[in-house]
């Protein structure tokens, strides 16, 4: 099988994460600047097999799209153009950076290392995968 690739999009950077060939485990990949994406995703297909790619859905409370969403919609729509054959999926994000910083506590990680918000958006990504994963497992 091939991997699947979950971005996690801010307008500064950009968490990613990665699954095994397997498809079971979702395993932090990098953080990389938003304006070096495309040539970074580019780079990386030619090197790795990916099926899918997995982009969060930035959605306010009561179902709406958040305010992020002006940042993350139109790179959904370049990266379906840049590679129509590549399946997009996406999963709601809500609280993923929430969840990303209690994992960071509870895994024992320093307060110093716990501001470096680039670990923050990459486990982000990671907490997308698993969630898409398991919806998938479910369904």
């Amino acid at each position: 099988m091939n991997k699947i690739l979950a971005i996690d999009y801010g307008s500064k950077r950009v968490g990613l994460a990665v699954t095994d060939t397997q498809q079971i485990i979702a395993s932090g990949l990098t953080t990389v600047k938003t304006s070096e994406l495309m040539v970074y995703l580019k780079e990386y297909f030619l090197s790795n097999m990916v099926e899918c790619v997995v982009v969060g859905h930035a959605k306010n409370l009561d179902n709406t799209l958040s305010e992020s969403s002006k940042y993350i919609e139109p790179f959904v729509l370049r990266l379906k153009k840049a590679y129509p054959e590549l399946r997009i999926e996406r999963i709601d994000e809500r609280f993923t950076s929430k969840m990303a910083f209690q994992t960071m506590i509870d895994s024992g990680i320093s307060k110093k290392a716990r501001s470096n918000k680039a670990l923050v958006d990459q486990i982000s990504a990671t907490i997308i995968l698993q969630s898409f994963l398991d919806s998938r497992s479910r369904g």
